[in-house]
């Protein structure tokens, strides 16, 4: 749906009300196209004294073919800062980041990154290491509000023996893949798997196979046309009313379709004797299925509570346990929920979707260190306002408030939480599990 407002701050009136009144100013942002180089520009990498993964980053860069440098010339602009802070064990060694971000955020392009790179506080030896470690969190959320002009800012926690796993989540957060992504934090080997297999940087699924609930159209649809992009072969599944879309949309991804009910009593056997049969299995399953009955609570009728809480996440939890009992999920493969901000944060009148949504990151946190000893991954995004047809319906109001209340200023796209669906899947991003990552332009709504 067309943004009017984003339209009319780019005209030389809209830019002059813009800074005349003080009027929030969403910028054009950076989206990847399949072909362009992962990074259109040089990335200054820095470290803290002590630092231990200067080599992994040097290595992860140069295998994604994105050109750094660890020394900023005079009037040079860059595309982004990765900052290696796991060498800061105290609140006085906070410092070493002021001193490297302050003198080089003016030198940003436009829709540049800053990435910071740490170790998982809960892993710290001592107090003075919680502290710096965590406190990174803050570092990048703040700095996520401040820098304005499409650019985002992220903190990524590695894991002791993770090190070498970090190539497929610096590739995302550092390109344009993650436009909508802002204020994050990212664990890599917490969840009991700390390797990832090397990947093709242009089509990291090839030969695999993935599996798209609600695929015929909004974010379905969308996340089927990125895994296949990506060299994925897709199973479509929808219900029987969308059964045409869903099979023009498949076809014209040289995938395939099923019809069926995700809550249907037999529904898990059938989708696992389909994967069965005509693949041996399954490497991707995205659970994005999802429906909203929004009603303050006091006004909520009890079929619809229990239709969304089914389809939201009853449906994927019953469909995933029955695939991983038939251990037709391979080795290697990845389970994808889909949560929301709703889920995180609450929304008047949306109780039912959103405990179906917050049901999605409990479902996630429990099964990924069960799951890990297969060599499987579970992780789940939370969009936030998110374009599709479904922003039609809302008032003009409550949209451009929706629209507004992010850091970008902006509704995402649906190919914003279709390249988090992706990066997920990448075989690359095989110690990122357990994982929940808000696609909302860092909203100010939730945490």
């Amino acid at each position: 749906m067309s943004d009017r407002y984003q339209d009319l701050v780019h005209t030389s009136v809209g830019k002059f009300l813009v800074k005349t009144l003080g009027l929030p100013n969403p910028p054009r942002l950076e989206r990847y196209n399949a072909g362009d180089p992962l990074v259109s520009g040089t990335i200054l990498v820095g470290a803290a004294p002590g630092s231990t993964l200067g080599t992994a980053v040097a290595d992860a860069l140069a295998a994604l073919s994105i050109a750094s440098t660890d020394a900023l010339a005079e009037g040079e602009k860059i595309k982004g800062v990765v900052f290696d802070a796991t060498g800061l064990d105290s609140a006085g060694d906070l410092d070493r980041i002021q001193e490297f971000l302050t003198p080089v955020l003016r030198s940003l392009g436009r829709c540049a990154r800053v990435v910071l790179l740490g170790t998982p506080p809960e892993h710290a030896d001592t107090a003075g290491r919680a502290i710096a470690q965590r406190a990174l969190e803050g570092i990048s959320r703040s700095l996520g509000k401040e820098l304005g002009n499409g650019s985002t800012a992220q903190s990524v926690y590695v894991a002791g023996g993770a090190e070498d796993a970090i190539a497929s989540t610096l590739g995302f957060l550092l390109s344009p893949k993650s436009a909508y992504v802002s204020g994050q934090v990212v664990r890599i080997g917490t969840a009991g798997i700390t390797d990832a297999p090397a990947f093709d940087v242009a089509a990291p699924l090839v030969g695999k196979v993935a599996l798209v609930t609600g695929a015929s159209r909004g974010l379905g649809l969308a996340m089927a046309q990125t895994l296949k992009r990506d060299g994925a072969t897709v199973v479509g599944l929808d219900v029987a009313p969308l059964a045409d879309d869903l099979e023009r949309e498949m076809a014209a991804l040289d995938g395939e379709a099923i019809v069926l009910d995700i809550t249907a009593p037999d529904a898990p056997q059938r989708i696992a004797a389909y994967l069965s049969e005509h693949h041996g299995g399954v490497d991707v399953v995205v659970h994005n299925a999802g429906i909203t009955r929004d009603k303050r609570l006091r006004n909520m009728a009890t079929e619809n509570w229990h239709k969304v809480v089914e389809i939201n996440v009853d449906a994927p939890q019953r469909i995933t346990a029955e695939l991983l009992d038939q251990k037709l999920i391979h080795s290697g493969g990845t389970i994808l929920g889909v949560s929301s901000i709703a889920g995180i944060a609450g929304n008047n009148g949306q109780t039912n979707y959103a405990a179906s949504k917050a049901g999605v990151i409990g479902w996630v946190a429990e099964l990924a260190p069960r799951v890990a000893a297969d060599g499987i991954t579970i992780n789940a995004v939370a969009p936030g306002f998110i374009e599709t047809d479904m922003v039609k319906t809302i008032p003009l109001t409550i949209r451009e408030a929706g629209r507004r209340m992010n850091s970008l200023s902006q509704g995402g796209q649906p190919i914003d939480v279709a390249e988090t669906i992706a990066w997920y899947a990448n075989p690359g991003s095989g110690a990122v599990s357990g994982n929940v990552v808000r696609v909302c332009g860092q909203s100010l709504l939730g945490a």
